[in-house]
């Protein structure tokens, strides 16, 4: 059976996923002053409120002159096209900000596929690879992890799916995928999900 008709509920990430990556998290990991050798999000967690939030104004005002940049990745107006017509249901779960993530969205041409009640970001829920996203996305479903799926481009994706028990689809347009062995299925664009 195919996966259209296995699968009612779908979860994106999305930079490098529906969008087209841009981030350079190194160049702003050095603008932050925080180290090269963790990830953003628990590094700020790390510091003083006051630091911290200096630093998230800081990363969001760097974010929002990424998002108007954003460009759909190959595929991603077809497939979500698709999903729309099924009448499936569609959110998002992302590191990023919320508001950041409309800007995104907007950008890249894909605003009108979802609902904001579905899309969870950082100020929603825990961040991946905490599966607390997907969890609340399947609460205001009401939806089985039989009927779920989560699709990322990095192993935070694929282990926020993993521990919330749904299947994974792991996007790589370099077609390398390191983290293949995390993953239910691999893609190297969002249209091929049609034929899976």
């Amino acid at each position: 059976m195919r996966l259209l008709q296995q699968k009612k509920n779908w979860i994106f990430d999305m930079d490098g996923t529906l969008t087209i990556a841009k981030h350079d998290f190194d160049a702003i990991k050095r603008e932050l002053e925080i180290p090269l050798d963790t990830d953003i999000l628990t590094s700020l967690s790390k510091l003083s409120k006051e630091e911290a939030n200096k630093k998230h104004k800081i990363l969001n005002s760097i974010e929002l002159r990424i998002a108007k940049l954003s460009t759909p990745s190959p595929g991603s107006a077809d497939l979500l096209k698709e999903l729309n017509e099924k009448k499936m249901n569609v959110g998002i779960l992302t590191r990023n900000s919320f508001s950041n993530s409309i800007e995104t969205l907007k950008a890249a041409g894909l605003i009108h596929f979802f609902q904001p009640d579905f899309i969870f970001c950082r100020e929603r829920a825990l961040p991946k690879p905490n599966p607390e996203g997907i969890y609340r996305l399947m609460d205001l479903w009401q939806a089985n992890p039989k009927e779920t799926v989560m699709i990322g481009d990095y192993l935070f994706d694929l282990d926020a799916g993993a521990a919330a028990g749904v299947d994974t689809i792991y996007i790589d347009p370099e077609g390398n995928f390191p983290f293949k062995k995390f993953a239910t299925h691999c893609v190297i664009d969002l249209g091929e999900i049609l034929s899976l």
